[in-house]
């Protein structure tokens, strides 16, 4: 296996080709953080990451709401690869909008019991006491603050009705 999500198959004729995988979390799963922050990844998300092989990740408030996201590397680099690809270098709006987007950007390691650290900084943007609720969303986990109501979701009739227009709209 290579980086993260990449399988190297040989084919007949020792024709090497590259198969990407997707990392897909899957849950919603509340902890808490201690009083210095840190916070113990779901072990399902934990396992989802082993089995990648995936070491680093990385983690900034998302662009929307409040809310942290956690990003496997792989799946940040490609979003930094697409972001440069559709940005100017030479355009100073575009490098605003770049260097807004890294700048709020913080590495994460799990330390050996599966803990990582939630600076005060991020903890601050995202509203962050002490409860925590993580949703696997697809290729990243976004990290909510636990308050009363609820939260980052819809009322059960208003997700219907928007999944309902959305589907009909798709096809």
């Amino acid at each position: 296996m290579g980086k993260s999500g990449e399988i190297f198959v040989t084919l007949p004729a020792k024709r090497i080709i590259k198969i990407r995988t997707h990392v897909r979390f899957l849950g919603n799963i509340e902890a808490k953080t201690d009083a210095k922050g840190r916070v113990f990844l779901p072990a399902a998300f934990r396992k989802v990451l082993q089995t990648e092989g995936v070491e680093q990740l990385v983690m900034r408030k998302d662009v929307h709401e409040k809310c942290l996201v956690l990003y496997p590397e792989s799946v940040w680099n490609e979003q930094m690869d697409m972001m440069r690809s559709r940005l100017n270098r030479w355009d100073r709006r575009h490098q605003q909008i770049f260097r807004q987007f890294v700048s709020d950007v913080e590495l994460v390691t799990l330390d050996g019991n599966g803990r990582f650290l939630i600076s005060r900084r991020c903890q601050e943007m995202a509203e962050i006491e002490q409860a925590v609720r993580f949703i696997g969303v697809g290729d990243t986990i976004e990290i909510w603050a636990v308050k009363d109501g609820n939260g980052p979701f819809m009322d059960a009739e208003s997700f219907g009705n928007a999944l309902e227009e959305l589907m009909d709209n798709a096809g």
